[in-house]
């Protein structure tokens, strides 16, 4: 890749703004600098592309032919640049609730609820951010954190989201092809599929089915739930599936239960919040929305 050499900022925006008023008294007023600064910049300008931009009079400035038609592409390059900086950094954190979720749970679970919030509560700006692990909350980043765990967070509120049932999860495909999966003990002849960052996995699931017989470890790692289903999808192996997550999988058919054993877990999805420090306006309604539709879904009740 060619590095290509660019004039400093500082000289872009003083000729930018001179031109715009053209006037180094008045570019100087408005970037904060003296006259004799702008002079400077917008002459060391010059002196990179070696082309005068200004025709200097006695009382005011004139763009040269190369000035006027070097402006729009200076005044295009900062409107893109703050455009790029809006896009990606959107509004003041101060105005934006921003939220961070595992990118699993987002998916699976926030996603296909989010229309709800938006719909009840439409100008309420809100920033969805994922994350695969376990993070340390990040306070000056964001307000509401999603976490996986035993809700023991010292220092915040944590509110439990889900109740978690676990469950192998398979591709039709590979009930009908391959090697046989009529009895737990005959995950030996097939490949596990684990999502690392989780305490609670096949080695418990095979503890409750009572099978002695199957390697635990076997098989391979992924870092998200959505990785795993996808690839037991496609008869790559069994996914060990969380309830709250594993929902749209088995109602688009894409995977099914070969067993009616379910686990419950002790581990599940907490939002948390500082219990320092001023709350967001928006993170309370935020919370009871979020509490509210996890309480309403019949698949994620207390046991």
């Amino acid at each position: 890749m060619t590095v290509r050499r660019l004039p400093h900022l500082s000289w872009l925006r003083a000729f930018e703004a001179s031109a715009r008023h053209l006037s180094f008294t008045n570019a100087a007023q408005e970037l904060n600098l003296t006259q004799a600064a702008i002079s400077k910049q917008v002459k060391l300008l010059e002196q990179y592309l070696r082309e005068p931009l200004f025709e200097r009079k006695p009382r005011s400035l004139a763009l040269t032919k190369v000035g006027a038609a070097y402006l729009p592409k200076i005044r295009d390059g900062f409107e893109r640049l703050a455009a790029g900086t809006e896009e990606v950094f959107g509004n003041r954190r101060s105005e934006v609730l921003t939220v961070r979720a595992p990118v699993g749970y987002s998916v699976a679970w926030i996603a296909p609820r989010m229309t709800s919030f938006l719909t009840d509560h439409p100008d309420i700006p809100i920033r969805l951010v994922s994350s695969v692990w376990g993070e340390q909350f990040d306070k000056e980043r964001f307000d509401l954190d999603i976490q996986y765990g035993t809700g023991r967070w010292p220092g915040f509120r944590s509110d439990r989201l889900t109740w978690e049932v676990l469950e192998p999860l398979c591709a039709p495909q590979t009930l009908s092809a391959g090697p046989p999966l009529k009895t737990p003990s005959d995950l030996k002849h097939h490949r596990l599929l684990h999502v690392m960052g989780y305490e609670e996995g096949w080695a418990n699931w095979l503890r409750a089915a009572r099978v002695t017989d199957v390697n635990a470890g076997q098989g391979i790692q992924c870092d998200t739930s959505l990785l795993v289903f996808e690839i037991a999808a496609k008869g790559g192996g069994i996914a060990l599936g969380r309830s709250s997550m594993s929902g749209p999988m088995l109602d688009a058919g894409r995977l099914l239960r070969p067993f009616d054993i379910a686990v419950r877990l002790q581990e599940a999805f907490y939002l948390n919040s500082p219990e320092d420090g001023r709350e967001h306006p928006d993170a309370t309604i935020f919370r009871d929305w979020l509490l509210a539709q996890s309480r309403a879904d019949p698949s994620n009740q207390p046991r």
